[in-house]
């Protein structure tokens, strides 16, 4: 089959959710000889890159803004899609599933969308992005052929507010890569960190990740540890310098801007705990991959966190600093809870997120 994908930035994936599960299924269905091209924006994806992994990559014309990129880019590559032959036009997110009605009304392709999160709780977007990211959530039940939802949460989400029955596929993990010792102790070296002495955090830079709450409760606890914050400004750089200000008078925390391959990998696997405070997610990824590497997690209460880490980790109030500081002291001084759990946590993942499976 020839198969399109549409509305993400683009792969190889560089920071993102959307755009690493795009790249882990674009690249898996390649492997298994479908034709598969992923349209990308050139600010994210160089493009003079043609082709990744077998995979056609299909540079179209965007805005870099925060506003009108998405939409934008996705109403180009649609236009560019009709006349492609294409057996499926696959739709990532909310924001783009509104013009799939294009490809159902002027093509024969099969149209697919999958709704990774409900977009318009996300604090970076004013009021008219709001409502058109909820005109988005409709349209990703009512346009395409099939939807596609990547929580349980979401699944339940649709069949209650839509009445549609939608297909739960879930984001997913790979096995982690094994990094000899000498790498890695360089690797650490880098940004000053020994293993086992810090806490670890990996998201995108905007509000609704939560980080501003971890950086408060970090500086209000007692350790000898360090927080280490890996990630970039998504469009959001007063947020950063907000971040940077609490974080200011505290020499251990961290900022490591966005890591990949081996960087990220060494910071997953000698973390001491991985916490993830975000207000609003789909399936968290970056959950799965600590998971993964048999770290213990420590998540706020929201029901896709709660989903993703199954009871192998422990929970806190979700914006309650008071009580995320609670569990943080907790886990610093009794290690041992931490052991019993990550070691079922990583069971879990791969079991349960396998991506071969996916």
């Amino acid at each position: 089959m020839k198969i399109a994908f549409i509305g993400q930035k683009g792969i190889p994936a560089q920071s993102g959710g959307i755009e690493r599960h795009v790249e882990e299924l674009s690249v898996k269905l390649a492997e298994q000889g479908h034709q598969v091209f992923v349209y990308s924006r050139p600010h994210y994806t160089n493009k003079a890159l043609k082709i990744y992994r077998n995979i056609k990559l299909i540079s179209m014309p965007s805005i870099n803004s925060k506003g009108f990129d998405t939409i934008l880019h996705t109403l180009i590559s649609t236009l560019h899609a009709l006349f492609q032959g294409y057996n499926i036009i696959h739709y990532h997110g909310v924001g783009p599933s509104t013009l799939s009605w294009i490809p159902r009304v002027f093509s024969r392709a099969k149209v697919i969308s999958t709704l990774h999160c409900r977009d318009q709780f996300h604090q970076k977007w004013g009021w008219f992005a709001r409502q058109y990211l909820k005109l988005g959530e409709w349209a990703s039940c009512r346009f395409p052929h099939q939807t596609i939802v990547i929580s349980q949460i979401l699944k339940k989400f649709c069949f209650e507010r839509f009445n549609k029955d939608v297909t739960y596929i879930p984001n997913g993990i790979n096995q982690p890569a094994e990094i000899e010792q000498d790498i890695q102790k360089e690797i650490l070296r880098k940004f000053n960190l020994e293993p086992s002495k810090y806490f670890l955090t990996v998201a995108r830079l905007v509000r609704h990740k939560g980080i501003h709450y971890l950086i408060r409760a970090f500086n209000r606890i007692k350790t000898n540890k360090k927080l280490v914050i890996v990630g970039d400004s998504a469009h959001t750089d007063d947020y950063v310098v907000y971040l940077k200000n609490l974080a200011k008078n505290n020499p251990n925390i961290i900022f490591t801007g966005a890591q990949f391959d081996n960087d990220l990998h060494t910071l997953f696997k000698n973390a001491y705990l991985y916490i993830h405070p975000s207000e609003s997610e789909g399936l968290p990824i970056t959950v799965l991959e600590a998971m993964s590497h048999e770290k213990c997690v420590l998540v706020s209460n929201i029901p896709e966190n709660i989903e993703a880490f199954a009871g192998r980790g422990f929970l806190f109030k979700n914006k309650d600093i008071d009580n995320l500081v609670k569990k943080m002291q907790i886990l610093e001084q009794r290690s041992e809870l931490r052991y019993e759990k990550a070691q079922l946590a990583k069971v879990h993942v791969l079991q349960n997120y396998n991506w071969d499976n996916i």
